[in-house]
């Protein structure tokens, strides 16, 4: 069984940082594909980036290339979302997930139906 919760979200102005922290248990190839996921108020939930915990190899939608970092703490069982120059339309609850999916070259999917296990989120909101 894996268990996921999310903290960290908050109020920002645009341009500023956030960090995000996914506490997280249970066996690590049951969740060998970590991601977070966010869901803008009317929008469909989004795969923003994802890590293969045996290999490292991330993943990150075009929206946060360059402005998000995913990262893990095996040590602390703490998966990570460090999120920079934020923007107005990153307001959104995020969602911290995990799951064992068929890997595409190594890689996480990004797709929503692909995990079973997700935290209860957390809200970010940033204002301009």
């Amino acid at each position: 069984q894996v268990q996921l919760a999310e903290s960290g979200g908050g109020s920002v102005q645009a341009g500023g940082s956030l960090r995000l922290s996914c506490a997280y248990s249970g066996p690590p190839y049951n969740r060998y594909c970590m991601a977070w996921f966010r869901q803008a108020p009317g929008k469909e939930r989004e795969g923003i980036a994802n890590i293969y915990i045996f290999g490292g190899r991330t993943y990150y939608a075009d929206s946060v290339k360059g402005r998000f970092t995913i990262s893990l703490d095996n040590a602390k069982n703490t998966l990570y979302l460090e999120m920079a120059t934020l923007k107005p339309e990153d307001t959104a609850i995020y969602y911290c997930a995990g799951d064992q999916p068929y890997l595409s070259y190594g890689t996480c999917p990004a797709t929503r139906s692909a995990y079973g296990y997700w935290g209860q989120g957390t809200q970010v909101t940033v204002s301009s």
